[in-house]
């Protein structure tokens, strides 16, 4: 049996070759960026209007002009306008629109009364020269790199890929992924269950959390009988660079599981791992790709995909996860000598510090319990006492934010 830390070095050691692919941009979202990305004109393009109202030139109200002749207007989307060579004239403009040549100051229609084609501008209001202007390039300049491969692709991004003219971006491609459960249990989940029998809830759990970081999955059964589990699992082995499976992992006698894969020449990294939930945990690598092999308990494979398979999958597309770091929100003790994964509920407390509180449950078969906790929270080996106020990495599986 050896320890999360251990696990941790050889799962990271494990890399497939990344591979890259080009999508449109309207599937490039929760996608890892793997081009450059540079601004094909600047930001903005051009002098911005960033206030409704109107358009004069500074020297005449700092000579003393306050009433003036409205000469025309300016939409976003218009070709400039220009405003008149004579004095006391202004444009009135909208917001996105560009500024008229001749002007270089913008007066919000807050501070100015419009009456018969006159504009006048309120005597105690006070003028910036140059105000209410977004000026071209002061964002960004043409030709500046405005991302870098390895960047997560979320709404922001996607703005910015479409302002430079994108319409298909270089991503890390996705792996194949196999999900597979294994248990003569097992029935679909449009059936009645047997007394003996529950429906398949692994499968949908570990398909959709993958499918919430943009992984897409196929799913398998496969009944506890070794001849059918080596047929099927040639196969799935043989499309597949990653592979998890949900049961039958563990010392039983119908635990076919590891047996299996070392007769189909998949490598075993290890097997038991110092933690609850999750400790009959088989890790190996095969020519194509690597395999999963994760306990069938609900908690036990919802803590093997957040805190191994998911990071493991980032790293495959380029990307190094940020660890979360939540506070123990009170007093918690576990004796055995394991790393624990507590299942916590997550919420912000007035300074802005994220508070990790213990959900009791009923063990790794406690399904229902995932329901009120929001995360797990990861308490080190070695000790039996875990004080308030604490700060432990965090497994969040839900946005706590919304519920």
């Amino acid at each position: 049996m050896i320890s999360v830390q251990e696990v941790d070095k050889i799962i990271a050691a494990a890399r497939l070759p990344l591979r890259t692919e080009k999508v449109p941009l309207h599937a490039a979202l929760g996608r890892i960026l793997q081009q450059q990305v540079v601004a094909d004109r600047a930001f903005p393009p051009f002098n911005r209007i960033m206030m409704d109202g109107i358009a004069i030139r500074f020297t005449d109200w700092q000579s003393g002009t306050r009433s003036f002749r409205v000469a025309g207007l300016c939409a976003a989307g218009a070709p400039q306008g220009r405003l008149p060579d004579e004095s006391g004239y202004c444009l009135e403009v909208m917001t996105g629109a560009v500024l008229p040549a001749g002007a270089d100051t913008v007066v919000k229609y807050e501070y100015v009364t419009l009456t018969d084609g006159q504009a006048v501008i309120d005597q105690d209001h006070l003028i910036k020269e140059g105000q209410h202007i977004h000026r071209q390039g002061e964002d960004r300049s043409a030709g500046e790199v405005l991302l870098q491969p390895g960047r997560l692709i979320g709404p922001a991004e996607i703005a910015v890929l479409a302002t430079v003219g994108l319409t298909r971006v270089e991503v890390a491609a996705r792996p194949a992924i196999a999900v597979i459960a294994t248990g003569d249990e097992l029935v679909d989940i449009d059936q009645v269950p047997q007394p003996h029998q529950i429906r398949k809830s692994n499968l949908y759990a570990l398909q959709t959390a993958l499918a919430g970081r943009s992984f897409i999955s196929d799913t398998y059964h496969i009944v506890d009988d070794k001849a059918g589990l080596t047929s099927q699992l040639t196969g799935i082995l043989a499309r597949y660079e990653v592979v998890i499976l949900s049961g039958g992992v563990s010392k039983g006698k119908l635990d076919f599981v590891p047996q299996v894969l070392a007769e189909l020449g998949v490598e075993k990294a290890f097997h038991f791992v110092a933690q609850r939930p999750g400790k009959p945990f088989w890790f190996g690598l095969y020519k194509k790709g690597v395999v999963f092999a994760l306990p069938g308990n609900p908690v036990s494979s919802f803590v093997g995909l957040y805190r191994y398979v998911l990071p493991f999958l980032y790293r495959y597309t380029g990307v190094e996860p940020q660890p979360v770091k939540a506070v123990l929100a009170a007093d918690f003790t576990f004796k055995p000598d394991l790393t624990y994964f507590l299942q916590v509920r997550l919420h912000f407390d007035d300074s802005g510090r994220l508070l990790a509180t213990p959900v009791p449950g009923q063990g790794s078969g406690d399904l229902a319990n995932l329901l009120d906790a929001d995360a797990f929270l990861e308490l080190p080996r070695g000790r039996d006492l875990f004080k308030q106020g604490e700060v432990f990495t965090c497994l969040p599986y839900r946005s706590w934010s919304v519920k």
